[in-house]
C-alpha cells in the first residue's frame, strides 16, 4: 500500500497540565496550507515544536504526525525535513548573504562552484540575482524576507511551516511576501501549515482553517 503524500496529523492531542490546547485529525496535501489560528498562548507554537521534535516535556502529546507516510514522531529534528519560518528572519548579520544562503546547503552539495551555483540560482529565482556578496544589513525588509525564504528552501524541506512569518511587514509587502511564499509552495508541492493571529493571512491562504483556544 502506498502511504499517501502530505503532512498527516492522526488525532494529535497536545494538553498542558491536563487541559487540552490542540486537536487535529487531519491531511495536508502537497500545495495545500493548513492555517491554524488563536491568541497567543493558545498553544499554535507549540504545534509548531511538536512538528519539529522540539515540544517542551512540560506539554503532553498523543496521536502520531506523518509526513509522507513516515513516522516523525521517531526522527530526531534534523531527520525530519520540515522547514520553517519566522516572524524575524534570523539572518547572521556578520555574513554575507551568499554565505548566510550556503547555511541552508544540504553536506551532499560539494564543491566551491556547485555550492556557489545553487546559491545564485536560488537568489535569481527570487530576483536578488548578483546579491551573494551584499551584506544582510543593506537589504529591505522584503529582500531579506526572501533571502530567508531560500536558506530554507535550500535544505529541501518536504514540509514547510510558518510561524507568524509575515507579522512584522508592513500592508503592502505583506502581502507581497505572502503570496510568494504560498506560490513558491505550490510549485514544489510542499504542504504549509500555518499559525497566525491574523485573518488576511488565512484568507491569503485559501485553504482550511482551524482555529484554537
Amino acid at each position: 500500500m502506498v502511504e499517501a503524500r502530505g503532512l498527516r496529523f492522526e488525532q494529535v492531542a497536545i494538553s498542558l497540565a491536563g487541559r487540552r490546547l490542540i486537536a487535529l485529525d487531519c491531511t495536508v496535501a502537497p500545495g495545500e496550507v493548513l492555517t491554524v489560528m488563536g491568541p497567543s498562548g493558545s498553544g499554535k507554537s507549540t504545534l509548531l515544536a511538536a512538528i519539529t521534535g522540539t515540544l517542551d516535556p512540560v506539554f503532553s502529546m498523543t496521536g502520531r504526525i506523518r509526513l509522507d507516510g513516515r513516522d516523525l514522531m521517531s526522527l530526531p529534528t534534523e531527520a525530519r525535513q520540515v522547514g520553517i519560518l519566522f516572524q524575524d528572519e534570523y539572518l547572521f548579520p556578520h555574513l554575507s548573504v551568499g554565505a548566510n544562503l550556503a547555511f541552508g546547503l544540504k553536506p551532499q552539495v560539494r564543491g566551491r562552484s556547485e555550492r556557489r551555483d545553487r546559491i545564485e540560482a536560488a537568489l535569481a529565482e527570487v530576483g536578488l540575482a548578483g546579491f551573494a556578496g551584499r551584506d544582510p544589513a543593506t537589504l529591505s525588509g522584503g529582500q531579506r524576507a526572501r533571502v530567508a525564504l531560500q536558506r530554507m528552501l535550500l535544505s529541501e524541506p518536504r514540509a514547510l511551516l510558518l510561524d507568524e512569518a509575515f507579522s512584522k511587514l508592513d500592508t503592502g509587502l505583506r502581502a507581497q511576501v505572502r503570496a510568494l511564499v504560498f506560490e513558491t509552495a505550490r510549485r514544489r508541492a510542499l504542504p504549509v501549515l500555518q499559525v497566525t493571529h491574523d485573518h488576511t493571512d488565512a484568507e491569503a491562504a485559501g485553504g482550511e482553517v482551524v482555529t484554537v483556544g
